[in-house]
């Protein structure tokens, strides 16, 4: 299903959002549009939030992804906050140690299982948290602005059944795959 138009023309005069050349191409003339789209709101989302948390807080967008993962599900192992968020086990394990030693995290240890060592914030983890996640509500409000109150609900409600579907994609494409044994080649 395409939802995109002249996939041909390499540049295009005007445009539909007075953004630059390259960015209306990938928008809005791109044969892969919903993922694009996507992204592009990511970045818009989240380059603001996490520069903020840098610049306030010190703290890098993998530190701050640990201290918001532990918020929203206290407990968490390492390896769940790599699932949900993709950074490398090592690079979280970097972070890790650096937000316990500034003692905004802690690891509790199983005596019988040495690789399940839960994570929980502490209480300067907490307020961390609490004087932070409003810039992240903020913009994601600003994101949402001109959308009715039914239509925000409308995009929850598809965006999470493209959650859902995308929960049972594999995560790598076989090698043997070519534009002959796709379903539909469109370029």
């Amino acid at each position: 299903m395409s939802t995109t138009t002249d996939f041909k023309s390499p540049r295009h005069s005007g445009g539909v959002s007075g953004m630059n050349q390259m960015t209306e191409a990938k928008l809005w003339r791109n044969p892969c549009p919903f993922s694009f789209r996507l992204n592009y709101l990511a970045m818009r989302y989240n380059t603001p939030c996490y520069d903020w948390v840098q610049k306030t807080e010190g703290l890098s967008r993998i530190e701050y992804v640990v201290i918001y993962s532990l918020a929203l599900c206290e407990g968490g192992q390492a390896k769940d906050i790599a699932i949900s968020s993709g950074f490398p086990k090592n690079s979280l394990s970097r972070a890790m140690s650096k937000l316990e030693k500034a003692g905004l995290i802690t690891r509790q240890k199983d005596s019988q299982d040495k690789r399940n060592q839960p994570l929980f914030l502490t209480d300067e983890g907490w307020a961390l948290f609490n004087r932070t996640r409003f810039v992240f509500e903020q913009r994601e409000q600003e994101l949402l602005e001109g959308l009715s109150e039914e239509e925000v609900k409308t995009l929850s409600n598809l965006m999470a059944k493209v959650v859902l579907n995308s929960a049972v994609l594999d995560d790598e494409f076989p090698a043997d795959m070519t534009p002959s044994n796709t379903e539909q080649n469109t370029l």
